[in-house]
């Protein structure tokens, strides 16, 4: 029996505000040519999967369709939400659905991450396939490259190289309790779960029953036409608003995770969204958007909705001007060099793949005080992102507003 792929592609993507807002979740943010949907649609059409069900709700149905055309996938269904309830109700209504037989795999892929390294995934989906039960979970975890509390973790019973029962989450730590539990071997939870159709039941029937019912009525007594189900609302309505995490995961006894050796990333900062840019400058890179300053250059790689993606080389013993915007934030990304920065009150150093996030309206300057240049990948998110937007205070160039 082939996998069943569910995406989740309800969510906002609140963490890059203010490009996803309004109809610009994150997952449908173009990001030159491509998207993060359009990257798990792709991941999807591998032989091991059967034709996809996608979450998500009324607002996203229309850009939905879109990628699923252009990915020319034309066998699916969609299940859509009438409100938020997060992602319990979310899971266990799209496998509710009698297109599934209850001994099915299903795999739940979120729409918003991206992924390299498929190959392995497959191969790890595929042989874990056989481990699975009426009962049990799997959790594909990610080894992490750094510690960050971006992303919940998890510790394990046994080695990374098999299916091992996992003994503790740790929901979002700090950064120095990351930086401690990584050194006990704990992963990353990828939000990737991996399990039959009866066993999501059998769970949500024993200790979220009124979730199960509420969540069962409205798939009974949804409407299906053109390979949509438009579940019942005042059903829907009446589930409770949680996470699979909270509902599920943190009270069944058989809950496994799966380790990937794979580089992956749910792009939920601009830092890691600039680290991707600065991978494919030359991808972006045309001399016409090359722009000389006297403390160096920038160039615009790439426009987006709401945001522009640029580099800046700040020369030998140079500076830009101190200054502030009234309708852009900066999210800066250092990439090469040891820049001052100074932000309202605040002066300091940073290093290499250290990032720095500049609000609206504050005052702020990179200088650099050493021989060699300093490079900057640079996203600027607001309403207005030309070179008008800036009020100098300070220049040693003579450039004062």
């Amino acid at each position: 029996m082939k996998i069943r792929p569910i995406i989740l592609c309800g969510g906002e993507g609140t963490r890059l505000w203010p490009q996803s807002k309004n109809n610009q979740a994150k997952q449908f943010i173009d990001f030159g040519g491509w998207t993060l949907f359009g990257q798990t649609l792709k991941r999807i059409k591998h032989r091991i999967f059967d034709y996809p069900i996608i979450s998500t709700n009324s607002k996203y149905l229309k850009i939905v369709q879109q990628h699923l055309k252009k990915n020319k996938i034309n066998n699916y269904r969609i299940v859509l939400e009438p409100c938020k309830r997060n992602t319990a109700p979310a899971i266990l209504s799209a496998s509710l659905i009698k297109e599934i037989p209850k001994e099915q795999p299903l795999i739940f892929f979120p729409a918003d991450h991206l992924i390299s390294k498929t190959k392995t995934l497959y191969l790890k989906i595929n042989k874990s396939s056989q481990f699975l039960n009426s009962e049990n979970i799997i959790i594909f975890g990610i080894k992490p490259n750094t510690p960050s509390k971006e992303y919940g973790y998890f510790l394990t019973k046994n080695n990374e190289n098999s299916i091992s029962k996992i003994i503790k989450f740790i929901e979002k730590p700090s950064l120095a309790k990351a930086k401690k539990i990584i050194k006990k071997k704990a992963y990353w939870n990828s939000g990737m779960f991996f399990l039959r159709k009866e066993s999501i039941v059998n769970n949500f029937i024993r200790y979220q029953p009124s979730i199960y019912k509420n969540c069962l009525n409205s798939v009974i007594k949804s409407k299906f036409k053109n390979k949509i189900y438009w579940l019942n609302k005042k059903s829907f309505q009446s589930v409770k608003s949680i996470s699979f995490d909270y509902a599920i995961l943190e009270k069944i006894k058989s809950i496994y995770a799966l380790i990937l050796n794979i580089h992956w990333s749910d792009l939920g900062n601009w830092k890691e969204i600039l680290k991707i840019y600065n991978k494919q400058k030359s991808k972006f890179f045309k001399r016409k958007n090359v722009y000389y300053r006297p403390w160096g250059r920038y160039v615009n790689l790439y426009k987006g909705k709401n945001f522009l993606i640029k580099e800046l080389t700040v020369n030998s013993k140079s500076s830009i001007s101190l200054q502030k915007h009234n309708h852009r934030s900066e999210h800066w990304m250092v990439t090469y060099g040891k820049p001052k920065i100074t932000i309202n009150k605040k002066k300091f150093f940073k290093k290499v793949d250290e990032s720095i996030f500049i609000p609206v309206g504050s005052i702020h300057r990179i200088e650099n005080l050493y021989k060699k240049p300093v490079k900057i990948m640079e996203a600027q998110t607001g309403s207005i992102l030309k070179e008008t937007d800036i009020i100098r205070y300070k220049d040693i160039y003579g450039r004062i507003n």
